[in-house]
């Protein structure tokens, strides 16, 4: 018993004793717990905020793009030009694909079969990356392709086993019409940044933001998301309209298949452009040129066969055309220079001197300052001796007595040179200056040039230099500069801001802003502007104006020619042009046609009748387009013309009849009224006698014709003379080997 006692006792010594030992265990982890639990509460309130961004910073996150969509440009009826498509890339998931050996084989033969992907490339990469999420398999896939496949997968039985392959959005840049407008147009870069033209002026507006999908892990470990949505571009309507443009390219793309590799091998012309202005604007209806290529494939070379060979520093080189030997031998940096002067706008990035349709600008000037009253006479014997040059009139052969008008009809450099004298060289410099010449027009399109050093300055403008810049040459302009100045001597005197942009609106379609046109200055008074538009009309119906072969069957419009030999002088190598507008009586639109370097031989190259021949047969579409009425009598040539054409003769009835015509040829009224007396030979516009005007030396009409061309030749030196005007075809102004310069870098050849 006493034994058992002693057991017992011992027992309960041990059981005590561990539990005080528990107790003090017990009571050191709950003073651990208590002093942990402290310790986290001071952590939590001085330095929870930077614990947990440490901490959120470790978990897992994705974060997805949500592309904006670029706004459209349309022309000024709504024609989409550029647009913005939505397109696909297809994305793997690695980690996802590896889950399961059955998944790849499956996944990678759908991936080639429906995308064309090289499944090699696609292995490699995952047994580089086997855990990566993100691997772009093919970039900008079309709907149609992503739908088959997502279609294939959604099968039970062939897709079953098709993981790891998902679909982000992206928005491709397309341009429905191809070809059209594409110097004005522009193109965007593979990140969606404009380049040249509209896209680049306007890439801000155009261009939207990008949203954002995040996922994250929130404190339950639930995966939470948030959209920020994407905003899109604004659009931009045109004034530019579709229809009238693509006449205009149409007649440009026939005038080079007609003169390519004719007298050469290579294009009809080095360049060919054309603008359409509204005159009482400032709008463009039309901007062209060529060559030309397709927006939706910049880089394809053939566009750059017969083009003039460049080298490294974007310089011709004299004589070379681009062929196909050529571009396989052009390394990066020579094919960028080609690929460059085929994508940039000849109309506002070149320069070159323009010639005889200077010749307006330089008597609106002297008239409105002034210095001569437009009834002067000067008489033409075939040149003109300023300073050390017998500078040349195109008329060799002297065209006798010739008033101003006369002059600017026949386009005479002698009559040009006199009143260029009677301005001065100081108002001849400060008119340049008020008509826009070696200034930037502010065109809202990118690249445009700068022509400040093109021009001369009062400290360094020659005698010389104001005879030859009086018609046109030693001084050099840009297309856009030519036309809008030209659009002021003819409407009043008011002279816009040329520009491309009429509406911009969101992409919901409400109106940011409506570009009203911009009036700058006025540049002539009235008065002035109707002499002027006297004068050029005559260029068109006069006996002797040398833009007789502009005027489309129906019309009479008016205008100016220009021939400008290029530098050096005596090369040859001409730009013509043709500078009109229609109607004649109450201009609504100008044209400007510009030829550079027709491929014809050297002796016919100084021949408006390039540029005349393609104004003549875009008006003869455009201008029943526009509703301008006709008001001139048909002949049956004309009439045949345009049934061919299929272009309906409108009146101003709007019927399909001729104007009317009484018993003495007179133009009945259309409004009922009477008839409106046609002036007869030797009277003016009220019926009155005039003077007997002096006639130019004719011996030339005697000359041989050469049967080739069609030309008359002279038995003397040999040239080709016009067979209507008597003008010679080539040859320099300049009498001397030694010849005024034009200020700054030579710009005869658009550099």
């Amino acid at each position: 018993m006493s034994g058992q006692r002693v057991k017992r006792n011992e027992v309960l010594k041990f059981t005590i004793k561990m539990q005080k030992k528990l107790l003090v265990l017990f009571l050191f982890v709950l003073a651990a717990f208590v002093g942990l639990s402290a310790r986290l509460f001071l952590i939590n309130r001085d330095n929870g905020e930077e614990y947990k961004k440490q901490v959120l910073s470790h978990q897992e996150y994705d974060s997805t793009i949500i592309p904006f969509k670029r706004g459209e440009i349309v022309d000024a009826n709504g024609t989409v030009l550029a647009v913005s498509n939505k397109v696909y890339n297809v994305i793997l998931d690695t980690k996802l694909l590896l889950r399961k050996e059955d998944y790849l084989e499956p996944t990678l033969s759908a991936l080639n079969r429906f995308f064309d992907i090289d499944t090699a490339a696609v292995r490699s990469y995952i047994a580089a990356h086997p855990d990566s999420s993100y691997y772009v398999m093919a970039k900008r896939v079309e709907y149609e392709k992503k739908t088959a496949f997502e279609e294939f997968c959604a099968d039970k039985e062939q897709g079953a086993n098709i993981k790891g392959v998902w679909f982000e959005n992206e928005y491709k840049r397309e341009y429905p019409n191809g070809r059209l407008a594409c110097d004005m147009i522009g193109f965007t870069t593979g990140d969606n940044v404009g380049t040249y033209g509209l896209e680049e002026y306007y890439n801000e507006l155009l261009s939207g933001t990008n949203g954002r999908e995040y996922g994250y892990l929130n404190d339950d470990s639930t995966l939470e998301r948030t959209t920020i949505a994407a905003r899109d571009g604004n659009n931009i309507q045109l004034t530019v309209d579709a229809n009238i443009q693509t006449i205009v390219e149409k007649y440009l793309r026939e005038f080079n298949e007609d003169y390519k590799d004719n007298a050469r091998p290579g294009n009809g012309a080095q360049n060919i452009g054309c603008i359409i202005m509204d005159v009482n604007t400032g709008g463009i209806l039309a901007m062209a040129s060529y060559p030309d290529f397709d927006l939706n494939d910049t880089r394809n070379t053939e566009n750059l066969l017969g083009m003039p060979l460049l080298d490294k520093d974007g310089k011709k080189v004299s004589g070379e055309i681009v062929t196909q030997e050529a571009i396989e031998e052009m390394n990066d940096e020579v094919m960028y220079q080609h690929l460059n002067a085929l994508w940039k706008n000849f109309c506002i990035v070149d320069s070159y001197e323009p010639g005889s349709v200077a010749k307006p600008f330089t008597v609106a000037a002297a008239i409105e300052s002034g210095s001569i009253t437009g009834n002067e006479t000067y008489n033409c014997e075939g040149m003109l001796h300023v300073g050390e040059h017998d500078i040349k009139c195109h008329q060799t052969f002297g065209d006798g007595p010739l008033t101003v008008q006369q002059g600017i009809e026949r386009s005479c450099n002698v009559v040009l040179m006199n009143v260029a004298f009677a301005l001065g060289k100081n108002q001849f410099v400060d008119y340049q200056h008020t008509f826009g010449f070696g200034l930037k027009t502010n065109i809202d399109l990118a690249g445009e040039a700068r022509t400040a050093s093109m021009v001369y300055n009062k400290s360094n403008i020659g005698m010389t230099d104001l005879a030859t810049n009086s018609f046109g040459q030693t001084f050099n302009a840009t297309m856009i500069q030519m036309i809008t100045g030209f659009c002021s001597l003819i409407n009043g005197g008011n002279y816009y801001a040329p520009h491309m942009a009429s509406r911009i609106t969101t992409a919901d379609g409400a109106t940011i802003e409506n570009v009203e046109p911009r009036l700058l200055k006025q540049t002539i008074s009235r008065s002035t502007s109707d002499t002027i538009l006297e004068y050029c009309n005559t260029v068109v119906t006069g006996e002797f104006g040398t833009g007789k072969t502009a005027r489309p069957a129906g019309y009479m419009i008016g205008g100016k020619t220009g021939t400008a030999e290029t530098l050096p002088r005596g090369n040859g190598e001409y730009v013509v042009s043709f500078m009109g507008y229609a109607p004649a009586n109450d201009p609504q639109i100008a044209i400007y046609v510009v030829v550079d370097r027709p491929n014809v031989i050297s002796a016919l190259q100084a021949d408006a009748k390039f540029a005349t021949g393609i104004v003549r047969k875009i008006l003869t579409e455009v201008l029943p387009y526009l509703n301008i009425f006709m008001t001139e009598e048909l002949s049956d040539k004309e009439r045949e013309e345009l049934e061919q054409l299929q272009i309906q003769i409108r009146t101003p009835q709007g019927t399909e009849e001729e104007p009317q015509l009484d018993e003495e040829g007179n133009l009945i009224d259309p409004e009922g009224g009477e008839s409106t007396e046609t002036p007869k030979e030797g009277e003016g516009e009220e019926g009155e006698k005039t003077e007997e005007q002096p006639q130019p030396d004719e011996s030339w009409r005697n000359f041989p014709v050469d049967p080739e061309t069609g030309y008359l030749v002279d038995p003397a030196t040999g040239a080709y003379i016009d067979p209507e005007l008597g003008t010679v075809m080539g040859g320099s102004l300049l009498g001397e080997t030694s010849e005024p310069g034009i200020p700054g870098e030579s710009p005869a050849e658009g550099d």
